[in-house]
């Protein structure tokens, strides 16, 4: 199908972006990388006046040292995320799970932000900066920036803190060098939504595991921190026989979809396995 027509604005600053926002109000849609916004027009699933396109804006873009954690531009590409040292040393588990994404046509093209204001709760980006604390900064039509925890950022299915008129324009990641990390994935088809997915990072000394952080994918309409199964596994030693008892809750309590690819206890069941082989990654990592 083609899309109903709209205006179509590029504007080359964040002030600028955040104005047409102001005057448009919900007639106007952002497009990062347009990986999923472009389906949703062709298909008229959405039909809004004005697009704004943020691929013209530069401060966007990029990651960089910040201290104790490193921050990377919402339009940052998943391609840009895989070549990045920083990344790699400081937040390996959003590498591994971004290499999960798709083929590399749509690596170079999707961002992280865009992917994580969708907030499909499939993508593979959520349950990583869910695991990882990430904060999501966010700045308003005034100029000012406020930042919300990824706990508190995923709101509901495709809904998240970021208002109407407001930009999510940064992530930033507080630093896990040296954790192991790991990112199990189950589809049935290569490059597919994931059907479920665990995001583990994992602290261990003398294969002991001191800390643990775990996230589920598409177990649920927002990504789910695995709280429980973390507090298990701090203090056990890496076996996996204790991994297998530890992680294999780890769908408890969840409410994930029903569908063609399985139903919620097919998937609950994924999860246990999928966390389990995700931790004992993480731990050899």
């Amino acid at each position: 199908m083609i899309p109903a027509a709209f205006d179509y604005v590029a504007p080359t600053t964040v002030t600028e972006a955040l104005a047409v926002l102001a005057e448009h109000g919900d007639e106007a849609k952002v497009m990062a990388g347009g990986q999923s916004l472009l389906p949703i027009l062709r298909m008229r699933l959405n039909a809004p006046e004005v697009v704004v396109d943020l691929g013209r804006v530069p401060e966007l873009s990029g990651v960089s040292d910040d201290g104790d954690a490193i921050r990377i531009g919402a339009m940052t590409t998943y391609a840009d995320i895989l070549g990045s040292d920083l990344v790699h040393e400081h937040a390996a588990l959003l590498a591994r799970a971004v290499a999960e994404v798709a083929d590399p046509q749509i690596r170079h093209r999707g961002t992280i932000g865009g992917a994580l204001v969708h907030a499909d709760p499939a993508g593979d980006v959520g349950a990583p900066a869910l695991a990882l604390d990430a904060e999501m900064v966010v700045t308003g039509s005034d100029g000012a920036e406020r930042t919300v925890s990824a706990s508190e950022f995923f709101v509901d299915l495709f809904e998240t803190a970021v208002a109407e008129e407001e930009l999510l324009t940064a992530v930033r990641i507080p630093k896990h060098t040296g954790w192991g990390s790991a990112y199990s994935k189950f589809v049935r088809v290569s490059h597919q939504w994931s059907i479920v997915a665990s995001a583990a990072t994992i602290r261990a000394e003398g294969g002991v595991i001191v800390e643990a952080k775990v996230a589920l994918t598409n177990m649920g309409p927002t990504p789910l921190r695995a709280t429980a199964v973390e507090q298990r596994l701090v203090g056990m030693q890496a076996s996996e026989e204790a991994l297998r008892e530890a992680c294999a809750s780890a769908g408890e309590g969840t409410d994930p979809p029903s569908d063609l690819n399985g139903d919620a206890d097919y998937r609950r069941h994924l999860a246990g396995v999928l966390t389990r082989r995700a931790v004992l990654a993480a731990v050899g990592d």
